[in-house]
């Protein structure tokens, strides 16, 4: 097996609480309450010890990490110790004193979530009256601070058709990059997938969109784009390969190889409680289970790509056969590709209504926004 090298970067989900409840959330849909969350100090030993593994990126996350009274301190410390500090926010509550206070702690880079360009669908689906209009205040206080912003915008079917309009919107608001990601389809966002899976003529268009603004803003705007694994044709290196350039922190202290990894019952992820970042990263069976190439099935084992898709993503493996050491479906070789032929009729139907991210969502009952402080 290929040495282990370590890892880049740290997603550090500081807590579930967030006042959105965007139904493609990829928070697990059992979330953590803030009496799980890890403390300061703890966070602090979580920051030193990724340094010291070789991490170089931390990305601040939730939730939202803003409802963090100790955001400020936790930004310093990282920068302290040398990580390159970047929040990812949906930017409800931030104001200019607070941003002033991260910005002097060291704070590097924001990335700011947008659900739609037009502000009456861009609240619905996050589930919050004025939140389109409060994430523009803060892209305005981000951009007056002096740092570089990138606009995120995750797209699917009930807002792929603005997609030339959030364009617009990104480079009024002064972003230096534009992610665009389409959902991908495990936790809340499988959930909701029959509301979100856009048809194959809404992607055919979107990417036309993608390629014209790219050509037109050259010099303006860097725009990413990652595509919807369900009308792929090969599937993507998930996180550059399992356990190999990214760890991710939960609010609880669990250490995951990606952001959905929760999702697979069958693995015991360490907490940072149980073992450093260092043991887990190079010792634990949860991430060398799907390390490198040894564990896969024909016909991974044998195909020229194993090394740069690494097998695609155990999570959707997992969320649509039941086993994450399948083929990822996303690949046109899989046994199992007729699984997302059959998904895709999910787009010729009739959208039902969301199923909000939310602390309490049994099916059947409404959905109530969270409380920050709960």
């Amino acid at each position: 097996m290929t040495a282990v090298e370590p890892p880049l970067a740290l997603l550090a989900e500081l807590t579930h609480r967030c006042p959105l409840r965007c139904p493609y959330c990829s928070n697990p849909l059992e979330l953590s309450r803030a009496s799980a969350e890890l403390d300061t100090e703890s966070w602090k030993r979580v920051l030193g010890e990724a340094a010291v593994l070789g991490v170089l990126q931390v990305h601040f996350s939730g939730g939202e990490p803003l409802v963090r009274r100790d955001l400020a301190d936790l930004v310093r410390h990282a920068a302290e110790i040398g990580l390159y500090g970047n929040l990812i926010t949906s930017g409800i509550s931030l104001d200019a004193g607070r941003l002033a206070a991260l910005v002097e702690a060291g704070l590097e880079h924001v990335q700011l979530s947008f659900q739609d360009a037009e502000m009456v669908s861009g609240d619905r689906i996050a589930g919050l009256a004025g939140a389109q209009e409060a994430k523009r205040r803060a892209a305005r206080l981000v951009r007056e601070a002096g740092l570089p912003l990138t606009v995120n915008a995750v797209v699917h079917r009930q807002n792929l058709d603005g997609l030339g309009e959030m364009i617009e919107l990104a480079v009024a608001l002064g972003a230096d990059r534009l992610e665009v990601a389409h959902v991908q389809y495990y936790g809340w966002a499988l959930r909701n997938r029959a509301a979100l899976l856009p048809s194959r003529d809404q992607l055919d268009a979107a990417t036309v969109a993608v390629e014209a603004a790219r050509a037109r803003l050259a010099g303006v705007l860097v725009i990413d784009y990652v595509l919807p694994d369900y009308y792929a044709h090969r599937p993507k290196a998930c996180m550059g390969g399992w356990g190999r350039r990214f760890l991710n922190v939960t609010p609880a202290g669990k250490v995951l190889p990606c952001h959905a990894a929760e999702t697979l019952p069958a693995l015991d992820f360490p907490t940072v409680a149980e073992a450093s970042l260092s043991d887990i990263w190079y010792r634990s069976s949860a991430f060398e289970r799907f390390r490198g190439t040894d564990w896969m099935p024909e016909p991974c084992r044998s195909c020229d790509r194993r090394e740069i898709d690494w097998g695609g993503c155990r999570c959707q493996a997992f969320a649509l056969t039941g086993d994450a050491a399948r083929t990822d479906p996303a690949c046109t070789l899989s046994p199992d590709r007729e699984l997302l032929v059959g998904a895709r009729k999910d787009a010729d139907e009739t959208a039902p209504g969301f199923v909000y991210r939310q602390h309490s969502a049994a099916p059947g009952r409404s959905p109530q926004l969270v409380s920050l402080m709960e």
